[in-house]
């Protein structure tokens, strides 16, 4: 087997190349740019992205391929060869004022657009005219609440992240590549306790939401590849208090079963809606808070007066 990685040197595809590299798997991965010989490699806390890529490339059985998840041309060089690609890249983290305000367009590799929705058509495209690419692991989140308080917050600061991310599920089940589709609790955290804490449910159904790790994840996904079964599913996973799951995802991959849910084909306008109900709203706060400060100021203003 041969794998190639979106998301190289984020938290959770270098997570997952390492983890490649370890089990003896070659490894293609996509890197915006070249690798610099001049930088120290380093994984440690802190790194660059290109000090990361470095560390990267120096690991047994990986390969690095130059180019962007969005760009047509290198998604059919990635995959070259592949028999699978781990889809872990999601947009950079944009100023709340550049997405309020709408100040990137749609159109801009940077946007969410770009980054969850073209990329992911870019790789299903790749993957038809491979001779050898038959799967497509992607990580996204929940994105069937358009109006759910965290689904308009992250549309409101993030480009639309969350409506791009479900539109670009869809485009995976509507296609005819086998696809496995990861929904992780909120990653980010280190002190996730280990032990029987792994949960796993398929069909696109809910568990309570918790923190989970990268290593976590990145160690899902690559599993996913061991289990033809986990083809066109939707799994959701989560930690749990320790003893009521599963110390390893074998157990909870060998269950799985392929989507049976009628998912909705689009929930774009929906999730536009919210974000311009929630967009509404703020400014409404804003402007009651302005007047607020305004009046106290005002207050202030008069009570000084009064006393000189």
């Amino acid at each position: 087997m041969r794998v190639a990685v979106t998301g190289t040197t984020g938290r959770l595809g270098r997570e997952a190349v390492q983890l490649l590299s370890s089990r003896g798997i070659p490894t293609q991965c996509l890197l915006r740019h070249r690798i610099d010989s001049s930088v120290t490699p380093s994984i440690s806390k802190g790194a660059s992205s290109a000090q990361v890529a470095s560390y990267l490339a120096s690991l047994p059985g990986v390969t690095m391929v130059e180019g962007d998840v969005t760009d047509a041309t290198s998604c059919k060089s990635l995959l070259q060869g592949c028999d699978a690609v781990l889809a872990l890249h999601g947009p950079a983290r944009p100023s709340p004022l550049q997405s309020l305000f709408r100040l990137l367009p749609e159109s801009d590799p940077k946007h969410s657009r770009s980054v969850n929705y073209v990329a992911v058509q870019n790789l299903i495209n790749a993957a038809k005219e491979s001779t050898t690419c038959k799967r497509i692991v992607r990580v996204t989140g929940k994105g069937e609440d358009p109006f759910g308080f965290f689904s308009i917050l992250i549309n409101m600061l993030g480009h639309m992240a969350k409506a791009w991310n479900y539109e670009g599920e869809q485009l995976l089940r509507d296609s005819v590549i086998d696809y496995t589709i990861v929904r992780p609790g909120v990653m980010g955290r280190a002190d996730v306790p280990s032990g029987k804490v792994l949960a796993l449910v398929d069909n696109g159904r809910d568990l309570p939401v918790s923190a989970v790790t990268h290593s976590q994840i990145a160690d899902l996904c690559v599993s996913c590849l061991d289990y033809p079964n986990t083809a066109r599913s939707t799994l959701t996973a989560m930690n749990v208090e320790d003893g009521t799951g599963e110390e390893t995802y074998a157990p909870l991959l060998a269950k799985v079963n392929a989507d049976s849910k009628v998912f909705p084909k689009t929930l774009l306008e929906d999730h536009k809606r919210g974000a311009r109900m929630g967009s509404a709203v703020l400014a409404s706060v804003v402007a009651v808070l302005f007047t607020f400060a305004l009046a106290a100021v005002k207050g202030v203003g008069s009570f000084l007066k009064t006393q000189l």
